[in-house]
């Protein structure tokens, strides 16, 4: 997936939708190799790709979801984020409140 596919992500769109849904919304930025493991949360999270290659492994099994499709974490379970990809990765991420 290259720049372009964060085309099809409205970002405002998606954080209306999770707020209303009494999520946050913010964008986190990685760079080619990154990789932040073993992450636990209290609480549910949802993780939505805007461009990038990147890999969520929630409890030991790979998730790599293409562009604008949310991923549900939920609350205490252990994963994993990947940027696979050869270029920065940029992804949407919230918290339920």
């Amino acid at each position: 997936m290259g720049r372009d596919a964060s085309i099809r992500v409205n970002r405002a769109a998606i954080e209306r939708s999770w707020r209303e849904r009494g999520f946050s919304c913010g964008l986190w930025i990685d760079p080619p190799g990154q990789v932040w493991e073993d992450y636990v949360h209290d609480v549910d999270e949802l993780v939505m790709v805007m461009d990038g290659e990147v890999e969520f492994e929630i409890e030991g099994r790979a998730h790599r979801p293409p562009a604008g499709e949310e991923l549900f974490i939920p609350a205490r379970a252990r994963h994993t984020v990947r940027n696979l990809g050869r270029s920065e990765s940029h992804w949407l991420y919230g918290y339920r409140r």
